[in-house]
């Protein structure tokens, strides 16, 4: 089974550290972790409200946790039988929210509603792992392309986008 610990030095490398550009939708960032994010666990956590300063030293314990509790386990992760797939999918989630759900839920051919039942986990652990990688490189790169399209400042992230996906790799 999948591990969100195989995933997370990925996320970091690629993540680095505190971003606040006005071009990108998320806002002030850090270690790909939004405020809007951070306001999110802290609420679950009993913490109380953070402020940008809190986000930018956010503790690697934390950061973790909101890997693993809202992102991997929104996919149900440690159920998925290739590491590679897992990857590809938390990865998705990570960077572009729910479309990360339903979009490869389109390719599983089960009911789009950006929730992971065991209907989308049994679907995702039939399929061949390397052709359902494949196919959700794929249509990343594309939605990359779209949204690209339909906002073209994010045009300025699109290589960097680009670069991440094609860093994930398959492993049997």
């Amino acid at each position: 089974m999948a591990d969100v610990n195989k995933l997370a030095p990925f996320i970091l490398q690629w993540e680095g550290g505190f971003v606040n550009d006005p071009d990108d939708l998320g806002g002030a960032t850090n270690k790909g972790i939004t405020l809007s994010t951070y306001e999110s666990f802290c609420r679950r956590k009993g913490y109380p409200k953070p402020t940008v300063e809190r986000l930018k030293n956010i503790s690697q314990t934390d950061w973790i946790e909101i890997l693993k509790t809202m992102y991997w386990d929104k996919w149900k992760a440690d159920q998925i039988m290739n590491q590679s797939v897992a990857n590809i999918l938390v990865d998705w989630v990570w960077a572009s929210g729910g479309y990360g759900i339903k979009r490869p839920q389109k390719i599983l051919g089960v009911k789009v509603d950006g929730i992971v039942g065991s209907l989308t986990i049994s679907a995702v652990n039939a399929c061949d792992s390397r052709e359902l990688f494949y196919a959700i490189k794929s249509d990343r790169i594309k939605f990359i392309d779209e949204i690209c399209e339909s906002r073209p400042v994010n045009n300025k992230f699109k290589r960097g986008w680009l670069n991440r996906i094609n860093a994930i790799k398959f492993e049997p």
